[in-house]
C-alpha cells in the first residue's frame, strides 16, 4: 500500500506539472493571438502600399540604409535602359496567374540602368519554359528609354531545398540581387528589385504578376493551443474525482 505522504507528493508532481503545461500551451495561444494581430497589420500595410500613387524609390545615397520591412511592397516609378545583354531567368511556378501564361517557367529579370548610371533590378515578368530564350519574345526587348512603374521587393531567401543557381547561363532559382549583380558585372546596384506592373508589348514578358499571399491560419492555431489546455485541464479533474471516489470507496 502506498503511504499517503507519498500519494499526496505524487498528486503534487502531478498538479505541478499539469499547471506548467497549462501555462505553456495559454502562452503559445496568446502567442499565436499576437502574431494574428501582427498579420492583419502587415495585410492591411500590404494593401495600402500596392494600392497607393506610384513614387521615386530613395535616392541611391540613402540605398544602404534601406529596410526591407519598411519599403518592400511599395509602389514605385523608375525610368532608364534595359540592358538586355545581362538578362537573367529564375526558375518559377506560375499555376494561378492573371494573365494567359502560366504554369513552369521563369521571372525574367532585366537591370535598367538609369541617367546616373545606376541600376536597378526589374522583373519584367513570367514567361513560360517554352519563351525561356529571349530571341522567341523579340516585341519584349524593348530599347530607348522606358518608365516602369512595380512593386518594391527584397532578395529572396534560399533553403536547403533550393537547387544551386547557374550564373554561367543567367538561370537562378532565387531572386538574389547581389548574387545577380556579381554574376553579371553590374556596379552601383540598387538593393531591392521592381516587379513591374504591366507586360511588355507581344505580351511577354508577362508583368503585375506578383504573388501577394500571406496565409493568415493563428487565430485556428490559437484555437488549437488554447483547446489543448481546457482538455488537459479536464483530464486533470476527470483523473482527481476517480481518485476521490477511489479513496471514498
Amino acid at each position: 500500500m502506498i503511504p499517503p505522504s507519498s500519494q499526496r507528493r505524487s498528486l503534487l508532481i502531478l498538479t505541478l506539472g499539469m499547471l506548467g503545461m497549462c501555462a505553456f500551451l495559454i502562452g503559445l495561444g496568446v502567442w499565436q493571438l499576437e502574431r494574428l494581430q501582427w498579420k492583419e497589420g502587415l495585410i492591411r500595410e500590404v494593401s495600402e502600399r500596392t494600392t497607393a500613387p506610384p513614387v521615386p524609390p530613395p535616392p541611391e545615397a540613402q540605398w544602404p540604409a534601406l529596410k526591407q520591412d519598411d519599403l518592400e511592397y511599395r509602389h514605385w516609378q523608375v525610368s532608364g535602359t534595359f540592358d538586355h545583354s545581362k538578362e537573367v531567368r529564375a526558375f518559377t511556378n506560375l499555376p494561378d496567374a492573371k494573365g494567359p501564361a502560366k504554369g513552369v517557367g521563369y521571372w525574367v529579370l532585366t537591370p535598367l540602368i538609369r541617367d546616373d548610371g545606376s541600376a536597378i533590378l526589374i522583373n519584367r515578368g513570367f514567361v513560360p519554359e517554352s519563351a525561356k530564350d529571349p530571341a522567341t519574345r523579340p516585341a519584349g526587348q524593348i530599347t530607348g528609354p522606358v518608365t516602369i512603374t512595380g512593386l518594391a521587393r527584397w532578395t529572396e531567401d534560399r533553403n536547403i531545398f533550393t537547387p544551386a543557381d547557374n550564373p554561367a547561363t543567367g538561370d537562378w532559382f532565387t531572386r538574389d540581387i547581389q548574387g545577380i549583380a556579381k554574376a553579371e558585372k553590374l556596379t552601383r546596384v540598387a538593393p531591392f528589385f521592381i516587379d513591374a506592373d504591366q507586360s511588355t508589348p507581344g505580351g511577354l514578358p508577362q508583368g503585375g504578376e506578383t504573388i501577394l499571399s500571406f496565409p493568415n491560419n493563428h487565430l485556428q492555431y490559437a484555437l488549437t493551443w488554447f483547446g489543448l489546455a481546457i482538455g488537459l485541464v479536464g483530464v486533470y479533474i476527470a483523473f482527481m474525482l476517480r481518485q476521490r471516489r477511489s479513496k471514498s470507496a
